[in-house]
């Protein structure tokens, strides 16, 4: 068990909001900020604890920051703006940024922090939803070593897996490979569904047998069945992917390396966006091969 820490968490979305009760639970002092202050208020109501009115007065005296929020511009205000955390932060505390969001970006806030003698981990996290409810999130980190031993034992909180990947932006970069992963993944398992379907197969019985195969994965573990069953209002969102995969798209044209499969999925999902299914779960790839009839 960490040592009781006075912590922030900035963000309280389908992610953040059960991540900083598991920071409460574990007997963390916690106080939450929302750029929607009804959300902090149903928090606080929930877990006790106290809302901020900026990210900067949520950071007053705190050890730890932890961000989670939507992308690099959400990041930027939410620590760079006149009311952001490192107007407000005490030397000797840290950051942890578990938004997805670009590597350039950490390696910025990690320069900027260490001017200040703030520590900055970039910390994007896998799981979902469902991860972080039951706190069991794989959590990705870049930045020093320091910084990474001094909040890991907090992290433990919501994750079952938690590692120091390298120097920062480290972690950000490893969930771009996660991305590239499951955005294969889910296609071919997409592909594979509806070729069985138009073969008449049992998909149930399918599913329960070539997944103790070669060919099982998490997502043929955890979305199989709901894709047989059209069922995709929940889980981590089509417009999010989209988000992530523009990163991943972004990154892989200034390191020169080819990711032609994550572009030709990426198109896909703007197709499943154009059909009304940006807040759909990422399995939802599967409906756009529903629809052709081919």
């Amino acid at each position: 068990m960490a040592s009781s820490k006075k912590v922030a968490f900035i963000g309280l979305g389908v992610m953040g909001f059960p991540m900083a009760r598991h920071l409460s639970v574990a007997g963390h002092d916690v106080v939450v900020y929302n750029r929607t202050a009804s959300r902090s208020e149903a928090w606080v109501k929930e877990n006790g604890g106290r809302s901020a009115r900026t990210p900067a007065q949520a950071v007053e005296g705190v050890d730890l920051a932890f961000l989670c929020v939507g992308n690099d511009d959400d990041v930027r205000s939410v620590v760079l703006g006149e009311e952001g955390v490192l107007n407000a932060m005490a030397s000797n505390a840290a950051i942890v940024d578990h938004t997805t969001a670009s590597a350039t970006l950490a390696v910025e806030l990690n320069q900027l922090c260490g001017q200040r003698d703030i520590g900055f981990i970039d910390a994007p996290i896998s799981g979902g939803q469902a991860g972080a409810e039951n706190g069991s999130l794989t959590v990705m980190c870049g930045g020093e070593e320091k910084w990474f031993e001094f909040a890991q034992p907090v992290i433990a909180s919501y994750s079952q897996a938690c590692n120091l990947i390298g120097p920062s932006g480290s972690g950000q970069l490893t969930k771009m490979v996660n991305q590239i992963c499951i955005a294969g993944l889910l296609q071919g398992l997409s592909e594979a569904l509806e070729f069985g379907r138009r073969s008449g197969l049992d998909l149930e019985l399918v599913l329960d047998t070539i997944n103790k195969g070669a060919a099982g994965s998490w997502q043929m573990d955890n979305r199989g069945a709901t894709m047989i069953r059209d069922e995709f209002d929940f889980g981590f969102a089509v417009d999010w992917m989209r988000k992530d995969l523009g990163i991943v798209i972004e990154e892989a044209r200034r390191l020169g390396t080819s990711v032609q499969v994550t572009e030709l999925v990426d198109s896909f999902y703007a197709e499943v966006q154009a059909a009304g299914g940006g807040r759909w779960d990422t399995s939802s790839l599967i409906t756009r091969l529903r629809s052709d009839p081919s």
